[in-house]
């Protein structure tokens, strides 16, 4: 059976994407527009491997820019600096230097999580970058080369004093971020206590991962899923606020997502993030963050599982 970890759009959302990508993402369209203070997140160019920088299409390599689609709030992946208002993170970071490597300068533009995909069809975004989870159904509209592994984690806070179970949330008040697989898992495990006989779970869908940290640090809510590295990075930055219950569990592949329609700038990124890794660049970046425990060595393109 597949598995899949962050932030994978319920099945029908990609007829829905497909049939609006050339309306809904070029004006504002129900669209997230990057703010003034959260844009402009940019890498320095350096200078480009002339072997790699020859395997972009002219159309995206002509202005020497990479337009990146980005929901910015789900730290220490992707998120908005408060003091700098700059979009940063090991997965910016990791952007950067794989443009780099490409002669490509990253520029980051902050959207709704569920706008990114069908900005990459209308050609609003050139790469999605926002821990998108490959899987099969999202590959039959763009296509994505994988960089990283996670699978879903658990929390409460610390001590768990309402005694959340996992594996038997029935009755708990238990929060997603909207537009993620754990959207759609916490509803199953909820339809699993009804059939049991048990209540419901209490499902508290947030728009974005900080908000839904922070209900659990202020105890409106009991617990939490979400990504194994966010997960793990919100415990470390509540200061122990929070803690890790049980295991992580669905492992699958973060992709970066690339248009159908983009040529061989699929396989130009794919060398390119072999190289990042290759040379070191990759695991200083996820070392510098503490989050090397999903790192893999064999990215490939459209590597969902199942």
């Amino acid at each position: 059976m597949a598995t899949v970890s962050r932030r994978a759009l319920a099945a029908g959302s990609f007829v829905v994407a497909g049939a609006l990508a050339l309306t809904a993402c070029g004006g504002g369209g129900g669209e997230t527009g990057a703010t003034p203070a959260a844009t402009g997140a940019t890498s320095a160019a350096p200078s480009a491997q002339n072997t790699l920088a020859a395997m972009v299409p002219d159309a995206i390599k002509s202005d020497g820019k990479l337009i990146v689609g980005v929901d910015a709030s789900y730290p220490p992946n992707e998120s908005v600096d408060p003091a700098s208002q700059k979009i940063v993170g090991w997965d910016v970071e990791l952007v950067e230097a794989i443009a780099g490597k490409l002669g490509l300068t990253a520029e980051f533009q902050n959207a709704g999580f569920d706008t990114i995909i069908p900005g990459l069809q209308s050609g609003k975004y050139e790469l999605g970058a926002s821990s998108f989870t490959d899987n099969k159904e999202r590959e039959k509209v763009v296509d994505f080369v994988t960089y990283y592994s996670a699978g879903t984690a658990w929390a409460a806070q610390k001590g768990n004093p309402k005694g959340v179970n996992p594996e038997d949330a029935c009755g708990k008040k238990i929060g997603v971020q909207q537009g993620t697989v754990q959207v759609d898992d916490i509803k199953a495990k909820s339809d699993e206590c009804v059939k049991a006989g048990k209540p419901a779970i209490d499902q508290v869908v947030r728009k974005q991962q900080t908000e839904v940290n922070a209900d659990l640090v202020s105890g409106k809510i009991d617990g939490m899923l979400a990504d194994s590295p966010i997960v793990g990075y919100a415990v470390k930055q509540t200061g122990d606020k929070l803690e890790i219950i049980g295991q992580a569990y669905d492992t699958a592949p973060y992709g970066y997502a690339i248009g159908k329609n983009s040529g061989t700038f699929k396989d130009a990124w794919l060398a390119a993030v072999k190289e990042v890794i290759a040379d070191g660049t990759y695991k200083s970046i996820l070392d510098k963050w503490g989050v090397a425990d999903g790192a893999v060595t064999d990215p490939v393109i459209n590597g969902a599982q199942g």
